[in-house]
């Protein structure tokens, strides 16, 4: 192992802080976090060498370090959403606010990208961690739709995770909510029916049990005051991390779409996703801008991803977060990309 892939434990170093930000600064909580989404983007721009991330490691990708550099994330999690939903309980609303997007930021940001990394291991454990993510931002069919729906549908008009030229983050949202969650659940039942299995076996069913038992719990449990509070907590917080999720689709694959001919879609090429090498984010996310390479070779773990020169984002996730919720910026700076893309007709004698 590099002394470079120690980058990778940057992933705890948000989480922790709004941990701190929730304990000590409850009130400040969502000025901390727009405060750290900021000095990213900035960090991201000007800082010199900041777009060029260390190359793939040469030790093995599925080695102890980098798994539990994911799964020790797990744990951080859960004590994240515990401690904000005990802040949100004697909270003013505002406060309430403000918390629920500081965890949401984080639970979106990092703990489902985690989730999509671990869900793709052959590990059952990791597997587990990874619907144990999703269920607590309670976007279980995350885990249905993502692995057999949009790996094999991405950069196609039959994928819902993809946005389409011209189509802005505010149209595309309504579009990929309603589509994932209804391909979700029918993929899971096409399943079921092949393997001849019921619904009690189902992974899903059990996420969605789970995503709502703290709710259940909570009504039963507290006094109606703190149990409100900490119900809105967890369901702004959750909402905030699955928007979070729709609007990194969003850019992942904008305006690309594969060829089909006679039916049969072109396999999944270098073009077919955007990539960007920022060094901060990709520690942060783990690789996850290298997303190229990551479509094109779904088995290899977060540190093997190899920055390939596909389609480039204008900066890192961070940044491009910003610039998708202002759609004429966006389209200005996108559409100059995706004409470069198309090759040149060349000049008839």
């Amino acid at each position: 192992m590099r002394l470079s892939d120690l980058r990778f434990l940057l992933a705890w170093l948000l989480p922790l802080l709004t941990l701190y930000a929730i304990l000590y600064a409850q009130a400040q909580a969502a000025l901390w976090t727009l405060a750290l989404w900021l000095a990213i983007v900035m960090a991201d721009a000007w800082v010199p060498g900041g777009d060029r991330s260390p190359g793939p490691t040469g030790a093995p990708g599925n080695s102890p370090y980098f798994r539990w550099v994911l799964r020790g994330y797990v744990l951080l999690q859960l004590a994240l959403i515990a401690v904000g939903a005990h802040a949100a309980m004697q909270a003013d609303w505002l406060t309430l606010l403000g918390v629920a997007f500081s965890v949401g930021f984080i639970t979106g940001s990092q703990g489902i990208t985690f989730a999509h990394e671990l869900g793709h291991s052959k590990s059952k454990f990791d597997r587990l961690c990874a619907w144990v993510l999703m269920s607590s931002v309670c976007y279980g069919h995350f885990m249905v739709e993502h692995y057999r729906g949009h790996h094999p549908r991405a950069a196609t008009l039959e994928d819902p995770a993809s946005a389409r030229r011209g189509e802005s983050l505010y149209r595309f949202l309504p579009r990929t909510l309603w589509g994932s969650l209804s391909s979700g659940w029918h993929l899971e039942a096409q399943r079921l029916a092949q393997f001849r299995s019921g619904w009690l076996r189902s992974p899903l069913a059990w996420s969605a049990i789970a995503s709502l038992m703290p709710f259940l719990l909570t009504a039963l449990y507290f006094p109606a005051p703190a149990a409100i509070k900490i119900i809105a907590f967890l369901a702004v917080q959750a909402a905030v991390a699955f928007l979070l999720l729709e609007v990194v689709n969003y850019i992942e694959h904008y305006g690309l779409q594969r060829a089909q001919q006679d039916g049969r879609r072109e396999a999944f090429g270098l073009m077919h996703a955007w990539n960007a090498d920022h060094v901060l984010t990709n520690s942060m996310l783990a690789n996850l801008q290298r997303h190229s390479d990551h479509h094109m070779h779904a088995w290899k773990p977060y540190p093997s991803l190899a920055p390939l020169p596909g389609p480039q984002l204008p900066t890192g996730y961070a940044g491009c977060l910003m610039l998708a919720m202002l759609p004429p910026l966006w389209f200005a700076l996108m559409h100059k990309r995706l004409d470069a893309l198309q090759p040149r007709a060349t000049p008839t004698p």
